[in-house]
């Protein structure tokens, strides 16, 4: 087959639908079907573009990816689809023809390959912990290759999940163990169900991911979309299908079920997994699970998890990452300063953005998770702190967009003080003997519980956020009364000034920022626009290094994966992750040759 690129037709010439799916119980299947697409005039551009005298000679179209070229008044819908020829032969004549062309290439071999199979007597089960994406995916994949792997997930099933997250945004409830960032389905499910990503992909594993969802019930136009996404409604489904694939391959998926310790052997060729701690959060009974193989998918938020690996020595490190606020505007400012006369259209829906600035300070401050018609959310997991995070539904229709606005930072801007750490770990862990060129691979966690227990405090102590107005922010008067932006954090949004509420430099970075902003994108920096506080889960502050086996630099069979050990950011570059640690732990039970996996 032929893969075609930047193939463009006037957005008049696409079917349109009058109804954009809804998230509720009025939902209708008809309300799910996407329009289709404009095969003939598709079909027309490819003959001219491989120089056919017509389309007689194109066996068949598939649309691979469809995105909106915005930067002119006439905005254009832009295709890359893949077309296989009546006469096969044919194909490669017009690919050596058009050899020069970027935009005409061989399809490439998408095809999902596992490395193996598993024998049919594994001596000791592998263990996935933590069941967001990248715990899933690696669960899934050990499932598929008939490895029967135990999960074990601290929080609940998601719809359980759902009404204690739900406890926090309506009555100030917070459960520990079953929030936004623990339970089934990880941090992902409660925020734009985001499915794109900027990593390396040569083997095309984020298809695999795709395709996967799209079988367990995502919209099948996420296939195709730009920048897909599918929201928590159908998160939900889809998280409770993948679970049920698992355990009808063999799999166990077992919840409350939180890992206290990691049970290492030390002999002459080195430290070994031999086992996990476990504690069962509903009865609070412990026992121990024996297993050489443990893919750790913790997620960026298991504070307590990350703080036992240092304890038995596993190596690790801390690494640089971002802290802000949210920042909530009219979807329609965004409609319409991104599409301009075509805000509103049926098939543009919700316009999203992306902004950077390179401030005089040195810091760089960017827009982050950005959520378009979508709220933002009390993620925090912890008693007595608050953060934030956004979230959409598929149909992206609330009526304000937000996103973070953050500020990137690194380890030497981590706290040092033994007194620090102890006050936000309970111990100093060492940091005591820190020399001056050192950073204690936890101290990002000491930095964040600083600033998400001082935001609890900005709020008022009860779980609302504190807020402050982009006007009043710029200015730095504190905000007194709201404007035409109603913020959507639940339970509430405290007004004030945020001047306190992130270090020096991030402040000083972000009012530089905000007007930048505005003149790239207009109304960005509106004085009613509001800031609420504050994000610090960008991503996990430190990072378990691994080997090219996939397994931990200083203990064997213990395979970090995933945003908590420092290699994904979002759903796909997780779910990702979670299949290349179930090829590595699939390998090494296998005795298979190496096959090299990033550490990047």
């Amino acid at each position: 087959m032929i893969r075609l690129s930047e193939l463009k037709l006037a957005l008049s010439a696409l079917p349109t639908q009058t109804l954009r799916a809804a998230d509720d119980s009025t939902e209708t299947e008809s309300n799910r079907v996407a329009p289709p697409h404009p095969i003939a005039a598709l079909r027309h551009l490819v003959a001219q573009r491989l120089g056919l005298a017509d389309d007689s000679g194109i066996a068949s179209l598939h649309v691979f990816k469809r995105s909106f070229d915005a930067r002119k008044a006439a905005l254009l819908a832009v295709y890359i689809v893949d077309v296989a020829l009546t006469d096969p032969g044919q194909e490669g004549l017009l690919l050596a023809q058009h050899a020069g062309d970027p935009h005409i290439v061989p399809t490439p071999d998408m095809v999902y390959r596992p490395v193996g199979v598993a024998p049919a007597d594994v001596p000791v089960r592998p263990v996935v912990v933590g069941f967001g994406p990248c715990g899933i995916f690696a669960a899934l994949v050990l499932a598929q290759m008939g490895f029967k792997p135990i999960v074990l997930e601290r929080g609940k099933a998601v719809r359980e999940r759902t009404k204690d997250t739900w406890g926090l945004w309506r009555k100030r409830e917070l459960n520990p163990e079953s929030n936004v960032q623990f339970g089934e389905g990880g941090a992902g499910t409660f925020s734009d169900g985001k499915l794109y990503s900027q990593i390396k992909d040569p083997r095309h594993l984020g298809r695999k991911v795709m395709q996967e969802f799209v079988q367990a019930g995502a919209p099948p136009e996420i296939l195709y979309a730009a920048h897909p996404h599918i929201g928590t409604f159908k998160l939900v489904k889809v998280v409770e299908s993948l679970r049920a694939q698992i355990i009808a391959l063999g799999g166990e998926v077992r919840f409350q079920q939180r890992v206290t310790d990691l049970l290492i052997e030390e002999n002459a060729t080195g430290r070994h997994v031999r086992g996990l701690q476990v504690l069962d959060q509903a009865s609070g009974q412990s026992s121990e699970l024996r297993t050489d193989h443990v893919v750790m998918a913790l997620g960026h938020s298991a504070r307590d998890t990350f703080a036992m690996l240092y304890q038995r020595g596993v190596a690790m490190q801390a690494k640089p990452f971002s802290v802000g606020f949210r920042i909530e505007h009219p979807q329609g400012v965004i409609d319409r300063a991104r599409w301009g006369r075509h805000a509103g259209h049926a098939l543009l829906g919700a316009a999203d953005y992306k902004l950077v600035h390179h401030a005089s300070n040195g810091r760089t401050a960017y827009s982050f998770c950005m959520c378009p018609g979508g709220t933002v959310v009390a993620a925090t997991s912890e008693v007595g702190r608050v953060v934030t995070n956004g979230m959409s539904q598929y149909s992206r229709n609330e009526r304000n967009a937000n996103a973070g606005m953050v500020v990137g930072i690194d380890p030497q801007d981590y706290p040092r003080d033994p007194r620090a750490f102890d006050v936000a770990l309970g111990a100093s862990y060492g940091a005591e003997a820190l020399t001056a060129d050192q950073q204690h691979p936890l101290a990002g966690m000491v930095l964040q519980r600083q600033l998400e227990s001082n935001a609890y405090v900005l709020g008022g102590s009860d779980y609302s956020a504190p807020g402050q107005l982009v006007g009043d922010f710029i200015a730095g008067r504190a905000s007194k009364t709201l404007g035409s932006v109603e913020p959507s954090y639940q339970p509430g949004v405290a007004l004030g000034d945020l001047h306190t509420a992130l270090p020096s430099y991030a402040i000083q970075a972000l009012r530089e920022a905000l007007p930048v902003f505005g003149r790239k994108i207009k109304g960005f920096d509106m004085p009613d626009a509001v800031l609420t506080g504050v994000e610090t889960r960008t991503s996990a502050p430190l990072q378990t290094p691994r080997g090219a086996d996939g397994q931990s630099l200083n203990t064997a069979g213990l395979y970090p994966a995933g945003e908590g050990a420092g290699y994904a950011g979002g759903i796909l570059s997780a779910g990702v992750d979670g299949i290349k640690m179930a090829e590595a732990v699939a390998r090494n039970f296998l005795g298979c040759a190496e096959t090299k996996i990033s550490t990047s």
